[in-house]
């Protein structure tokens, strides 16, 4: 079973990128072992790494030691939210000591707006791709958000949008072996 490391890029309680996130985990049971990432860390101050802090270092550590990275993220005012790059900016850093590097990554994310996470994911793609890692192109997967869009039990309500995103993470654990 692959490693996942999961990067939500919320710190809202009640995030619908949270929720999302774990019903892809319920579809991925038995295919990849998640590990939620806890993504509430100090802003990025390169003096900090004189003491890095624990929150930090076990991102890092999670990232370099995961077969893969699924980024599951928001979109603010078309771009990407602060939590999602003090992640990548923490875990590129300190000089040389790019934890990204030959990472398989894969993007999504929910918005209840109609275009999902477009904007975010394209922006987001060009940060990825400059600190080394191999971001998977196919399939996109912008979800518009609707609170039928997980059930009770957090997982996909819908059978053909969960078949959907099967395939996605069939397409990432294929993405995987082929980076390594």
């Amino acid at each position: 079973m692959k490693s996942i490391v999961v990067l939500v890029g919320s710190l809202r309680k009640d995030s619908i990128n949270g929720k999302y996130a774990h019903a892809l985990g319920k579809l991925a049971a038995g295919q990849f072992a998640f590990q939620y990432i806890d993504m509430d860390l100090p802003l990025y101050n390169e003096d900090l790494w004189q003491s890095p802090p624990a929150k930090v270092v076990a991102l890092k550590e999670a990232i370099a030691n995961a077969d893969g990275i699924l980024i599951v993220s928001p979109e603010y005012n078309r771009s990407l939210p602060a939590v999602t790059k003090n992640a990548i900016d923490w875990a590129s850093r300190p000089f040389g000591q790019n934890a990204w590097k030959g990472k398989a990554v894969a993007i999504t994310g929910a918005s209840p707006g109609a275009q999902g996470t477009a904007a975010m994911q394209s922006q987001l793609r060009s940060s990825l791709v400059i600190l080394g890692t191999a971001v998977m192109g196919d399939p996109e997967v912008y979800i518009s958000f609707k609170p039928e869009l997980i059930d009770a039990d957090g997982a996909i309500a819908n059978e053909g949008t969960a078949k959907f995103l099967k395939g996605f993470l069939d397409n990432f654990d294929a993405w995987i072996d082929r980076v390594k």
